[in-house]
């Protein structure tokens, strides 16, 4: 079965961390862009953070540069989001998903994951 399944999430301090993983079964990833989106209550999904199967070149929205970092480990069929000095417009749930290239737009992304529960409070 082809999917993506995110992990990683949970509640923590403003200030804190969080290494969020998107692991593949069903395929590989080597040959795809991997893109990090979150969703918070009453808003649009966005892009947070995309990582390129190419040369792995990494990019990310402005609200997380300098705090979020993608990475992939092709060995492993994961890609990671650590997430330092989180704050509380960081909650949200963060979905993982493919694409061909890092840029795409949302609705050329697929396989979903359900998702993971990121919340930021004191």
């Amino acid at each position: 079965q082809v999917q993506l399944v995110e992990s990683g999430g949970g509640l923590v301090q403003p200030g804190g961390s969080l290494r969020l993983s998107c692991a593949a079964s069903g395929f590989t990833l080597d040959y795809y862009a991997i893109g990090w989106f979150r969703q918070a209550p009453g808003k649009e999904r966005e892009g947070v953070s995309c990582i390129s199967s190419s040369d792995g070149s990494t990019y990310y929205s402005d609200s997380v540069k300098g705090r979020f970092t993608i990475s992939r480990d092709n060995a492993k069929n994961t890609v990671y989001l650590q997430m330092n000095s989180l704050k509380p417009e960081d909650t949200a749930v963060y979905y993982c998903a493919i694409a061909r290239v890092c840029g795409s737009p949302i609705y050329e992304y697929d396989y979903w994951g359900q998702g993971t529960q990121v919340t930021v409070s004191s």
